[in-house]
């Protein structure tokens, strides 16, 4: 249980198996390697989903995700939230949903007349939207715990497998019978617990390159003693390895491949990172290896609020640096950057490894180019920054257009 790396080397692993460092052929294999890319619906830049592909898709464009959920490569369905998913994994899914099929709980208890009522409409139908539906007490109000009752059965027949999202119009859920989207040669044999748990490791370890029993079941209730289990058969049988990390307050066993690579190169780049990215959603497991502390402030009262709505946080090799708060004026073409705050006892641990500001305004200058042309926004203006050296430049090279 020696721990074979150093503390640098497993976060280069990490970036590595997430796709940052060499962008893979295939959006649809992309979305393999991940596991999951979370689906969110705040709009003030593109959505997440679209972001966390952008960032290792350079010449990614939404079209591209379309493509995929035409094409069958891609399904929706619920990671440790709504996400797409590799219809290689489809059958995992069934897990899940025949658990609720004997009667687990998702958000609602369900309403089984207008659930009939919602599929037979479909099956007669064809493909049809929540906003479809009506009902005579619907209050209008937007909120999702208000939902009318027909939406609470689509998603309902969803969560079950009852239902498929065939495709997405102006970001709404078009729903059709399963047997109408499935691709006939998908495997829809339900998975075993040890198969299912088995899964579950080895997607995680795949994507992230090591994770602890903690970070792989992360949001997933009840799998504890099942994934604990599945671990020491793993180990033992050699497909996985494990080591003893002390960094922590307690001791932590963490597991990987020993047959993953090291990545022999970091590039002088920076990432402009979605709040929902795949490599920062476990907060715990972001602050304890790559010290940092990070919050999406979106659900936070505006007073409270230290950084900023929604701030992305800005990867520089292999270093989270600081933040910078964004929104898209789409009406003016702009992106602003409300509020870039530099962390410098982060920034200082580079300090050795390069000439840290020459090397990181232009990465960072390229990074916000790249990511406001990605918003359809032409030109881009920073409004407020903690660091006034970068702060010159940055205005700078605004003025004259990069």
């Amino acid at each position: 249980m020696t721990n074979p790396y150093s503390a640098k080397q497993w976060l280069q692993l990490n970036m590595q198996q997430q796709g940052l460092l060499q962008p893979l052929e295939s959006l649809p294999k992309l979305i393999q390697q991940l596991s999951y890319v979370q689906i969110d619906s705040i709009n003030v830049v593109e959505r997440a989903h679209h972001h966390v592909l952008h960032s290792r898709l350079p010449e990614y464009s939404a079209t591209m995700l379309d493509a995929a959920m035409s094409d069958k490569t891609v399904f929706e369905y619920w990671s440790h939230a709504a996400a797409y998913l590799p219809i290689e994994d489809y059958r995992f899914s069934l897990y899940r949903k025949q658990q609720l099929q004997q009667g687990g709980k998702h958000w609602f208890e369900p309403e089984h007349k207008v659930m009939r009522e919602v599929k037979a409409r479909i099956s007669a139908e064809g493909p049809l939207k929540a906003s479809q539906f009506t009902h005579e007490s619907d209050t209008k109000n937007g909120t999702w715990w208000d939902w009318k009752p027909a939406k609470k059965a689509l998603e309902q027949l969803f969560m079950q497998g009852e239902l498929m999202v065939a495709k997405r119009d102006k970001f709404q859920k078009v729903y059709d019978l399963t047997e109408r989207v499935l691709p006939k040669h998908i495997d829809t044999t339900a998975p075993s617990d040890t198969e299912f748990s088995q899964h579950l490791i080895q997607r995680y370890l795949s994507a992230h390159g090591f994770g602890n029993l903690q970070q792989i079941q992360y949001l997933r209730k009840g799998l504890k003693p099942l994934l604990s289990q599945t671990l020491a058969q793993l180990c033992e049988q050699g497909d996985i390895a494990s080591f003893t990390d002390s960094s922590a307050n307690t001791q932590q066993v963490y597991f990987y491949q020993p047959t993953q690579a090291l990545p022999t190169v970091i590039p002088n780049k920076v990432w402009l990172l979605n709040p929902f990215d795949n490599l920062v959603i476990q907060r715990q497991k972001l602050k304890q290896w790559f010290g940092f502390d990070y919050q999406i402030e979106v659900y936070v009262p505006e007073a409270k609020r230290q950084f900023g709505y929604y701030s992305l946080p800005i990867l520089w090799r292999d270093r989270f640096v600081g933040r910078v708060d964004v929104k898209a004026d789409r009406k003016n073409h702009c992106l602003l950057l409300q509020n870039l705050h530099i962390e410098d006892n982060l920034f200082q641990m580079i300090h050795k490894e390069v000439d840290s500001r020459e090397a990181f305004i232009p990465a960072l200058i390229e990074a916000i180019e790249h990511y406001a042309k990605f918003n359809g926004c032409m030109r881009w203006q920073l409004v407020q920054s903690n660091d006034a050296g970068i702060t010159q430049r940055l205005i700078k090279a605004c003025e004259l257009g990069g």
